[in-house]
């Protein structure tokens, strides 16, 4: 599938803040299933864009900027996804799979999480793919997507979510991971993108998960839509959790308030445009 991808994120500041510093991981790279055609990355202000690789091997652009009371960060391209079953080959890996066991403070597991990880493994017969299968199950039976919790991307902890039961595709991915390593399974968050043939497009980015299975590798397993992940996904960053992985991350000094924005658009080159 050849996706055309647009994301446009801008903040605005009241009062202007004396200084920005912005870390942005939204360049996809390729691998197995996934090669980047075309990519931009701009920004509204004059600051050059340094880039490089995170700890997880994510392309990252870092800049900096004096006072501003706006900054827009547009983004645009063209990504050739094959669907692999879910499986991803062609990876640069830094960390041994185990790394992705640690939990942080919005991946711990609650006594419930913990319990139900070992029963869908007991029932599974210790096979771990059975297992993510079953858990992708239990979670799609048990979680409601809240689109709302979109706009505070990634600030609820997995306990929390799993609690009410409800929450953006940050939550969903946070709660899979969390479950997955309850049950001595690696597993990581992952942030990109997500082509609904339907038209119904997210206005904002997507995240899923991806767990370790011996034999197989990585597998990503998508727990909103309640499947391993297809052409439809464009990959772009990996993480612990969210703030490993977020599309964009930084800090201000000085000033007032924040706003922040984001829309997003996701075409299948070669086919009408779906609004």
């Amino acid at each position: 599938m050849r996706l055309k991808i647009f994301h446009v994120t801008t903040y605005a500041y009241d009062p202007p803040p004396s200084g920005v510093i912005q870390v942005l991981r939204l360049t996809p790279g390729n691998h197995d299933g996934q090669y980047v055609a075309d990519w931009h990355v701009d920004v509204s202000v004059d600051a050059r864009l340094h880039m490089q690789h995170d700890a997880f091997s994510n392309v990252t652009h870092v800049f900096s900027h004096g006072p501003l009371s706006e900054l827009t960060v547009h983004v645009s391209g063209l990504v050739e996804t094959q669907d692999t079953g879910g499986v991803l080959k062609g990876t640069i890996e830094r960390f041994p799979p185990g790394f992705f066991l640690r939990a942080t403070a919005l991946t711990g597991a609650c006594a419930e999480m913990a319990d139900l990880s070992r029963r869908l493994l007991a029932d599974a017969g210790g096979d771990t793919l059975d297992f993510l299968h079953a858990l992708l199950a239990q979670l799609g039976a048990r979680l409601t997507f809240d689109a709302s919790a979109a706009a505070d991307a990634g600030a609820a902890s997995a306990t929390e979510a799993f609690k009410h039961k409800r929450g953006g595709c940050q939550d969903h991915a946070h709660i899979f991971a969390a479950c997955a390593r309850a049950a001595g399974v690696p597993a990581r968050f992952v942030s990109g993108h997500f082509y609904s043939a339907d038209g119904k497009q997210s206005r904002e980015g997507h995240a899923w998960a991806e767990a370790f299975v011996p034999q197989l590798g990585w597998v990503g397993f998508d727990p909103v839509n309640g499947v391993c992940t297809t052409d439809a996904h464009a990959r772009v960053a990996v993480g612990l959790d969210y703030l490993g992985a977020a599309p964009v991350r930084g800090t201000y000094f000085g000033g007032g308030g924040e706003t922040l924005s984001v829309a997003v658009k996701i075409d299948q080159a070669g086919r009408q445009s779906q609004n």
